[in-house]
Formats: structure tokens, sequence, C-alpha cells
């Protein structure tokens, strides 16, 4: 019986019901059988105790509903969980079957179950990758399509483990050949060149074998097919840009025929969003290509670059993807009006009843019609190009120094060891175009030619509510609110590193400067409810926690009280902020939170009346230091402790009614232990010698303040 059931069900889905239907017959008809076997997946009984907990204030009969529930769910699951294996079983064996449909068949039915994340386990265990390999260079062109599409479906949901199993088990050979023997199978190369630049973001393996298997070449010539496939481009320009970075060995076999074809695309006019979108990637290939260019070269590629980065960022992608809305409204009316008098004309007294649903037919026809598609492509576009031109500037803003940057501030000390000064002073080898913490002059002048860093400031800000609610309410357009939201937090990074590594006149004079304090300010206390998300935590806090610190470090008093002020940061405000954000799973949130604590603590150490904010900055300081569960949140935030207390008639009054003596020679030991216990394993040796630093000024500022303790009985 369950054979027969089986193959019946892979039957009626070779036949072309959808998965679902699949799964309505398959999972009743293995019911009873599953029942008998024993299950191979079990709730720890912790978690079913944990689960079975009933909600405060539930009565008998609502516990024993909700329980009972509980139970019918889990025994879904392990039914569903059984016949799930049991149908993967199956798959490596059709892909062996000597009739191509049902090889097309078995690719197709991988690349639709991939997307469950659960399954992917299963189908490595049973060596699914090379089964799948020989099927790219399948006879059946349908084959080697549906092959590719699994492929990247396994590479998109699998994530990065995933895919350097896969180009470990030499997946990339295959897809090489497939390449380059179906460059005229548009689709088809598509799907490849998707899935190379997958695998190159992830490994450098898979970057070597691009180099050997001369990729390049292809790459080039999808780039030239732009006029007859947009998509094919704008691919190869997404793969391009990926595999030119941090690539010298491929950069010297780049020839001046394939410079000037890309000279060619990025000085075409954007007569589409889509265009803007390609410029704007040929400009980060550029950009990735100017080590091998003459000095002139480079500072012409330089300026372009910025120029071209610049045009995308001055695009107001709010109004383009209202205008481009409209447009489909406009077009999709228009195609409803002419078939509507055709199909009255054509429509018997029968049919007319059944189409009598409301808007049925118009729904259903609209989600086919190529206008829509285009125009969503379009506000895509000019989403994906805002966004690559803000990575862009990231990594031009940024210093190339392998320290983390997370710790380029720590406390100097004269005792620092070999470890430490290695850490952070090891700076002699900048390369060409960068230099660590600060911009060549070319890059300078460049962006500040192309006010580049006044449109990123403005793109700190989300589109109006208005075109997110229209984009909310159309589930195809929906997905649009998240690429705003990713390109807000692009721009906050770059605000940040733009800081660190320009002066804050770039962003204009002091009115300038307090016009950004308070917008950072406002994004981060605005619409606290419901929680936001952490990547957009992270990137505000990192922006406002470079801004305090350059504010700082260059003596603008001014702006500094403006963010200090009650309408900004104010001390109550942003203590209670912080509260939250020691619950964030995000280390980098954590972080930043303590260091911004620590700059605004160490600021007001020189005002008088000061004690009681210093008392209640240094109480969750030390809370941070002995309960935070990272070691780098920990030493940032005894760095900030040793700024915040280092000095000031205000700093010992807190010290003293904070027990800061005694609660540091408690800690000591214990961080000591923590880095001989973690360290080694969870942290680079970058972040092993700045913790050693933290050890020795910890040491030091303890003998500090007994020193102080000492003078004050004296």
């Amino acid at each position: 019986m369950l054979g027969t059931v089986a193959s019946w069900g892979s039957l009626v889905e070779f036949w072309g019901f959808h998965q679902s239907a699949l799964w309505g017959f398959v999972v009743p008809a293995f019911r009873d059988f599953i029942r008998l076997c024993p299950c191979t997946r079990s709730t720890p009984r912790s978690k079913i105790k944990e689960a079975a907990q009933p909600h405060p204030g539930k009565s008998e009969f609502g516990r024993e509903l909700d329980n009972t529930r509980m139970g019918e769910r889990r025994e879904k699951n392990r039914e569903e969980g059984t016949v799930l294996e049991f149908v993967l079983v199956d798959k490596p064996v059709q892909l062996q079957d000597p009739c191509p449909d049902v090889r097309e068949y078995a690719c197709g039915s991988i690349s639709r179950l991939v997307q469950e994340t659960r399954v992917i386990p299963s189908f490595l265990q049973q060596d699914v990758v090379r089964c799948l390999g020989p099927m790219l260079l399948d006879k059946s062109i349908a084959v080697q399509e549906t092959a590719a599409g699994a492929l990247r479906n396994l590479s998109a949901c699998g994530g990065l483990e995933v895919c350097d199993a896969m180009v470990k088990q030499d997946i990339l050979t295959p897809l090489a050949a497939l390449l380059q023997e179906k460059m005229s199978i548009f689709a088809t190369c598509l799907q490849v060149i998707n899935i190379v630049s997958i695998y190159s973001e992830s490994s450098s393996l898979a970057v070597s074998i691009f180099n050997k298997e001369g990729l390049i070449n292809i790459l080039v010539q999808c780039l030239q097919k732009h006029e007859e496939n947009m998509d094919l481009a704008i691919c190869s320009a997404y793969c391009l840009q990926t595999v030119t970075e941090d690539n010298p060995e491929l950069l010297a076999s780049f020839s001046a025929s394939t410079l000037q074809i890309l000279d060619v695309l990025i000085m075409q006019s954007a007569i589409s969003m889509q265009h803007l979108l390609l410029r704007t990637l040929v400009a980060g290939c550029l950009w990735n290509l100017k080590g091998i260019l003459s000095c002139t070269a480079q500072a012409e590629a330089v300026s372009t670059v910025a120029r071209i980065l610049s045009e995308t960022l001055e695009v107001d992608a709010g109004q383009a993807i209202m205008e481009l809305k409209q447009a489909e409204s406009q077009k999709l009316a228009e195609v409803n009006a002419s078939m509507r008098p055709r199909e009255e004309d054509a429509m018997d007294e029968e049919s007319m009843k059944i189409n009598c649903v409301p808007n049925q037919g118009l729904e259903d026809m609209s989600d086919l019609l190529p206008p829509r598609d285009e125009e969503l492509k379009q506000a895509e576009a000019v989403l994906c190009a805002q966004q690559t031109a803000l990575e862009i500037l990231v990594n031009m803003c940024c210093s190339e120094e392998p320290s983390d940057d997370e710790w380029e501030d720590v406390s100097s000390s004269d005792e620092s060891d070999l470890c430490a000064e290695t850490c952070i002073c090891d700076s002699g080898t900048g390369n060409q175009m960068m230099s660590p913490l600060c911009l060549s002059s070319e890059v300078h002048a460049a962006l500040i030619k192309h006010c580049v860093p006044e449109k990123v400031i403005k793109k700190t800000t989300l589109c109006n509510n208005v075109i997110s609610e229209i984009c909310f309410k159309i589930p195809s357009w929906k997905t649009l609110v998240k690429k705003m939201q990713r390109v807000q937090c692009r721009a906050l990074t770059c605000v940040q590193n733009m800081l660190s590594v320009m002066d804050p006149d770039v962003l204009g004079d002091e009115a300038a400067l307090r016009t950004v304090a308070e917008h950072l300010s406002q994004l981060l206390f605005t619409n606290l409810d419901p929680p936001r998300e952490e990547e957009f935590l992270e990137a505000v806090t990192s922006a406002i926690r470079s801004l305090l610190q350059v504010l700082a470090s260059r003596g603008i008093p001014q702006v500094m009280s403006v963010l200090l002020s009650p309408q900004c940061l104010g001390s109550q405000q942003f203590l209670a902020f912080s509260e939250s954000a020691l619950r964030c799973s995000n280390p980098g949130v954590r972080l930043n939170v303590v260091s911004i604590l620590g700059v605004m603590g160490s600021t007001l150490s020189k005002q008088a009346g000061t004690a009681e904010t210093l008392h209640m900055i240094g109480n969750f300081l030390l809370q941070v230091a002995m309960k935070d569960p990272s070691l780098i949140v920990v030493g940032e935030a005894l760095d900030a402790i040793f700024d915040v207390f280092g000095d000031g008639k205000e700093a010992e009054l807190a010290a003293r009614s904070i027990q800061l003596l005694p609660t540091l020679r408690n800690l000591q030991p214990l961080f000591r232990a923590k880095i001989r216990k973690e360290g080694k394993d969870k942290y680079s040796s970058d972040q092993l010698c700045v913790l050693d630093n933290v050890k020795v000024n910890l040491r030091r500022f303890i003998a500090y303040q007994e020193s102080l303790q000492k003078a004050g009985v004296q």
C-alpha cells in the first residue's frame, strides 16, 4: 500500500497539480500508517513542558483546549515531517531516470522543496548536489534549465555554509561548462550567473575557480547584450562587481578592450531605472578596478564613479515609485477598457452567469499583464540602484585597516604590550587610493564636488507613509517597503563611515550639524512601537556614535550640547532606550549604545551638577560589564567606564555612590578568566589583542581609583 500511494502521489504532482494538492492527498492516506510507526524526531521534554504552560488568567476549559490543539499540531508536524522525508528519498533516483520528463520533474520538485529550509540537510545527506551537477549538462534543455533553477534556490535558501559545501563538491565545474555552452540561451545563462554570483560572495574557492575557468569574458559578453536582455546584463554586472573586489589575479587579466566596454556602459544616459541600476553596478566595478589604472586614469575614474553615484542618489525614489504605480494603474485600466467590449460581444447568456463574480476576471487577468511586471521591475531597480550606490560609498569611505572598526578608539596605555600595539598601530601599508582613517585628496574632492554627503543624509529618511501604504495594499509591491528600509539602513551606515574618515564640515556648518544631530535622534526615538528591526537599530546607533565621537574629539560644544539636550539624546530618554537595547540579540547595537553612553558621560563629567546623571550612566555600564555575554561589548563597557570616571569632581562623587572600585575589583578576575576560557574559540587575534589591552587598562584604572581613595581618606 505504501509504495502504491506514494507512486500515485508522485504521478499526481507530475501531471501538474500544485504542491499543496500533493500534501492534501498523501498525508491523509498515510495518517493511519504513520501512527503505527516510531517517530524519528521527538520534541524535548523541556520544550513540551514550556509549551504546555497556560496563559495567565485562562479557565481550565481554555487550558484543556489549548493543550489539545498543541498536541494535534505536534502530531500533524510529525506526520508531515515523516511523509516529507519519504518523498525526498525518491528524488536522487528520479534524477537518474532515462526519461527526460521524469528528470525534469525531479529537478522541479527539488527546486520547490528546498525553499523549506528544514529540507536542505536531508538533501545534502543524500548527495543531491552531486546528482544535480550532471543534470546541468543533460541533453534536454528543459532539464538543464530546471536543474540550474534548483541549484539557485538551494544556494539562495541554504546560506553560506551550504554554498561553501556545494563549491567543495565541485558544482562550479559543470556550471562553468554550461555557461560557456549556452551563451545564446538567456534563461539558462541568467540562472547560472545568479548561482556563480551567490557562490563568489561566500567562497574564496569559488572566486579561484571563476578565475581559472576564464568566466570574465562571458560576463563581459552578457553586459554587451543589455539592449537585447537588460535582466541578463544587470545580473552579469552584479556578478562582475562581486568577483572584481579584492581579486588581484582577475584584475591582472583585464584587457584594455574590456575596460573600454565598461567605459561605454557607464557613459550611457539612464533612460530607465534599470539603466540607472546597470550604470551604478558598472561604477562599482570601475571602483574595484582602479588599482590597475595609471595615476591620471585613477583620478578620472574616481571622479566618474562619484558622479554616477551622485546622480543615482539624486533620484527621488518615493516619487519615482508613485509615478510608476500610477502608470501601471493607467495601463491596466486602458487594457481592461479595451477588452471589455470584445468580451461583452463574445459572451452569451450562459457565460455571463459564469462570469458575474465581481472583479474576479479582471484581477486574474491583471496579474498576467506585462505592463504590471514592467512597472514593478523598474520600481525595484531604482531602490536596488540606490542601495548599491550607498554600499559602494561605504567601501569608498572605510579604512582598509584589518583591525575591527569597533575598537579603533581603545584607551591608550603606556604599558601596552606588543600584541596591542600591533593590533592598533600597524597601519604602515596603506593602498594607493585609501589610507587608514582618512580619504585621499582625489576621493575627498570628488565626493564634495558632486554633493554626495548631502544626498546621503537625505536618504536616511524613509519615503513618506502614503507611498508605503500604497505598496502595502498590493501583495506584489509589498516587498518594496523592505527595500526602502534597506536603503535607509545603508545610508545611515554610510553616514557613519563618512564621519569616521572626513571632517564634519562636509555635512555643513554648525547649523547643519545641529540639524543632522536632531534628525538622527528623531530617527532613534520616533515610532518605538512596534520595535524596529535590529539592522536599523545598529545602523542608526552607529551613525549617532560616530557623530558624538567626532564632535567630542573636534571640540564642537555647541552641537554637542544640542545632542545632549532633552529634545535629542537627553540622558534620561537615552538611558530608557539603553535598557531595552540590552535585550537586543545583536551585539553591534549593544556595543554602540555603550559607546554613546561613554561619550555622553565623559562630556558630562566636565560639567557641574551632573553627579546624579553620571551615577545612572555608571550603574548601567557596570551592569553591562558584569552581565553581557559578548566579551567585545564587555570590553567596550569597561573602556567607557575609564573615560567617564577618569577625571573630575562630579565623576569622583558618582564613582563613590555606585561603589565603582569594589565592583571592578570583583569583576577583574572574572574578566580575565572569561578571556582565557572563550577568547581563542570565539574571537579573532586582533580582538584578543584589544581585550588584552583592556585588561591592562583595567588593572591601571583600579590602581588609580585606589590612589584617589587613599588621598580622600588622608
